[in-house]
Protein backbone atom coordinates (compact mmCIF):
# COMPACT_ATOMS: atom_id res chain seq x y z
CA UNK A 1 0.00 0.00 0.00
CA UNK A 2 1.38 3.36 -0.79
CA UNK A 3 0.85 6.36 0.22
CA UNK A 4 0.29 9.55 -1.75
CA UNK A 5 1.64 12.79 -0.58
CA UNK A 6 -0.37 15.81 0.31
CA UNK A 7 -0.91 19.15 1.60
CA UNK A 8 -3.07 20.26 4.62
CA UNK A 9 -4.81 23.17 5.46
CA UNK A 10 -7.59 24.43 7.39
CA UNK A 11 -10.61 27.05 6.21
CA UNK A 12 -13.14 28.21 8.26
CA UNK A 13 -16.47 30.37 8.12
CA UNK A 14 -18.70 31.35 10.50
CA UNK A 15 -19.33 27.62 12.61
CA UNK A 16 -18.01 26.18 9.62
CA UNK A 17 -14.84 24.66 9.33
CA UNK A 18 -12.89 22.34 6.79
CA UNK A 19 -10.02 20.21 6.56
CA UNK A 20 -8.29 20.15 3.25
CA UNK A 21 -5.85 17.76 2.15
CA UNK A 22 -4.29 18.70 -2.00
CA UNK A 23 -2.67 15.69 -3.62
CA UNK A 24 -0.57 16.89 -6.63
CA UNK A 25 -0.34 14.87 -9.63
CA UNK A 26 -4.22 14.11 -9.60
CA UNK A 27 -6.66 14.37 -12.63
CA UNK A 28 -9.22 16.76 -10.96
CA UNK A 29 -11.19 14.50 -8.21
CA UNK A 30 -12.94 16.81 -5.37
CA UNK A 31 -14.77 14.82 -2.63
CA UNK A 32 -16.26 16.41 0.82
CA UNK A 33 -17.13 14.09 3.39
CA UNK A 34 -16.79 11.23 1.31
CA UNK A 35 -19.33 12.53 -1.86
CA UNK A 36 -18.32 14.03 -4.99
CA UNK A 37 -18.47 18.05 -3.90
CA UNK A 38 -21.38 18.15 -6.46
CA UNK A 39 -23.50 15.64 -4.68
CA UNK A 40 -22.79 17.07 -1.07
CA UNK A 41 -23.22 20.82 -2.54
CA UNK A 42 -26.04 20.12 -4.78
CA UNK A 43 -26.60 24.09 -6.26
CA UNK A 44 -24.86 25.34 -8.83
CA UNK A 45 -23.30 28.64 -7.21
CA UNK A 46 -21.69 26.80 -3.94
CA UNK A 47 -19.93 24.26 -6.74
CA UNK A 48 -18.71 27.55 -7.96
CA UNK A 49 -17.75 28.55 -4.64
CA UNK A 50 -15.65 25.40 -4.05
CA UNK A 51 -13.57 25.14 -7.66
CA UNK A 52 -12.80 28.96 -7.72
CA UNK A 53 -10.14 28.91 -6.08
CA UNK A 54 -8.84 26.08 -8.02
CA UNK A 55 -9.81 27.87 -11.34
CA UNK A 56 -8.08 30.87 -10.53
CA UNK A 57 -4.59 29.43 -9.90
CA UNK A 58 -5.25 26.33 -12.61
CA UNK A 59 -4.99 23.82 -10.94
CA UNK A 60 -8.57 22.70 -11.45
CA UNK A 61 -7.37 19.22 -13.16
CA UNK A 62 -4.29 19.01 -11.92
CA UNK A 63 -4.96 18.16 -8.54
CA UNK A 64 -7.24 15.93 -6.15
CA UNK A 65 -8.62 17.15 -3.18
CA UNK A 66 -10.15 15.62 -0.04
CA UNK A 67 -12.28 17.96 2.18
CA UNK A 68 -13.77 17.09 5.61
CA UNK A 69 -16.09 19.74 6.81
CA UNK A 70 -18.51 20.30 9.66
CA UNK A 71 -21.03 22.76 11.59
CA UNK A 72 -22.34 26.02 10.37
CA UNK A 73 -24.53 26.03 7.28
CA UNK A 74 -24.13 24.84 3.04
CA UNK A 75 -23.25 28.37 2.62
CA UNK A 76 -20.16 28.81 5.56
CA UNK A 77 -19.04 25.24 4.48
CA UNK A 78 -18.23 26.10 1.16
CA UNK A 79 -16.80 28.93 1.78
CA UNK A 80 -14.90 27.44 4.18
CA UNK A 81 -13.66 24.76 1.70
CA UNK A 82 -12.59 27.73 -0.62
CA UNK A 83 -10.42 29.09 2.42
CA UNK A 84 -8.79 25.68 3.02
CA UNK A 85 -8.34 24.95 -0.92
CA UNK A 86 -6.62 28.28 -1.03
CA UNK A 87 -4.41 27.70 2.24
CA UNK A 88 -3.27 24.39 0.69
CA UNK A 89 -2.38 25.31 -2.62
CA UNK A 90 -0.13 27.76 -1.06
CA UNK A 91 1.93 25.02 0.66
CA UNK A 92 2.10 23.30 -3.01
CA UNK A 93 2.89 26.35 -4.48
CA UNK A 94 4.02 29.36 -3.02
CA UNK A 95 3.70 31.70 -6.55
CA UNK A 96 0.38 31.06 -6.13
CA UNK A 97 -0.34 33.12 -2.94
CA UNK A 98 -0.37 36.74 -4.58
CA UNK A 99 -2.89 35.70 -6.82
CA UNK A 100 -5.20 34.19 -4.28
CA UNK A 101 -4.58 37.03 -1.71
CA UNK A 102 -5.63 39.49 -4.12
CA UNK A 103 -9.29 38.22 -4.82
CA UNK A 104 -9.44 37.94 -1.29
CA UNK A 105 -9.59 33.48 -0.72
CA UNK A 106 -6.81 33.63 1.66
CA UNK A 107 -8.15 36.02 4.36
CA UNK A 108 -10.36 34.26 6.85
CA UNK A 109 -13.83 36.22 7.13
CA UNK A 110 -14.24 36.79 10.66
CA UNK A 111 -17.94 37.73 10.71
CA UNK A 112 -20.01 35.54 12.73
CA UNK A 113 -23.38 35.74 14.31
CA UNK A 114 -24.43 38.53 17.35
CA UNK A 115 -25.44 37.11 20.21
CA UNK A 116 -29.23 37.31 21.17
CA UNK A 117 -29.44 39.94 23.82
CA UNK A 118 -32.11 40.08 27.00
CA UNK A 119 -34.85 41.74 26.58
CA UNK A 120 -34.92 41.86 22.64
CA UNK A 121 -36.30 39.40 19.95
CA UNK A 122 -33.04 39.10 18.02
CA UNK A 123 -29.55 40.43 18.56
CA UNK A 124 -30.93 44.32 17.96
CA UNK A 125 -34.42 43.42 17.08
CA UNK A 126 -37.08 45.02 20.06
CA UNK A 127 -40.42 44.27 20.94
CA UNK A 128 -42.75 46.24 18.44
CA UNK A 129 -44.08 49.79 20.50
CA UNK A 130 -47.44 50.03 21.30
CA UNK A 131 -49.25 53.40 22.15
CA UNK A 132 -52.09 51.99 23.77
Amino acid sequence: MTTRKYHRAVGGRKNASAQVHIFPNGKGDIVVNGKPYTHYFPYFEFQQIVVSALEQVGQRDKVDVSVKVAGGGTRGQAEATRQGIALALTALNENFRRALRKVGYMTRDSRKKERKKPGLKRARRAPQWQKR
